[in-house]
């Protein structure tokens, strides 16, 4: 169905110029300023973030041809693993699951999870590492923020565990015992 519009009929825009007059003009004149200045400034983040992450890329890929690595020349400076070890606000965690027998379970599903915060302007989310168990039953876990985790363990023919912990800096081994379900008839 075609719509149809006369001749002589304004259009809803040309309506509302005749009805508001200057103030109309002056309201879309300043609507399309905003936009352009908008987009513009857009643009030129957008050309700044793109100037930056090509340096940085064009860095690293010359670094590597045009000397020796930084770290035989430093042979003390620390890596970047023992740099993010050394931040004071989170901790490694060695989990051992065993049965009520202490017998080591093996293969079991391990699940960590913590609350990892936003930032400026948004909200905390919590965050899960998954793992699974070696023969021995243990299961060492990387770097997790102090403070309270969740961990739950999944093993086949075993009661499935879960509980929150209060996790400080020390380097914590959390035994867990997993017991095995009733039997069902």
């Amino acid at each position: 169905m075609a719509l149809a519009i006369r001749a002589g009929a304004a259009l809803p825009g040309r309506r509302l110029e005749r009805r508001w007059g200057k103030e109309y003009n002056r309201a879309v004149k300043r609507f399309l300023e905003a936009r352009r200045n908008f987009l513009a400034m857009a643009l030129l983040a957008g050309a700044v973030a793109g100037g930056l992450l090509g340096a940085e890329t064009s860095r690293a890929q010359s670094g590597g041809s045009s000397g020796p690595p930084a770290a035989a020349s430093q042979p003390n400076s620390p890596s970047a693993k023992d740099k993010v070890a050394d931040d004071p606000n989170t901790t490694r965690l060695k989990i051992v699951i065993t049965t009520t027998d202490d017998k080591p379970v093996g293969n079991a599903s391990v699940y960590v999870r913590f609350n990892e915060s936003g930032g400026f302007l948004h909200k905390d989310k919590l965050s899960e590492l998954s793992f699974k168990t070696n023969e021995d039953g243990t299961v060492k876990v990387p770097l997790v923020p102090i403070g309270k985790i969740l961990i739950q363990v999944i093993a086949k023919g075993l009661h499935t565990y879960g509980k929150w912990y209060d996790i400080g800096k020390d380097p914590d081994t959390i035994e867990i015992k997993l017991e095995k379900p009733p039997h069902w008839y």
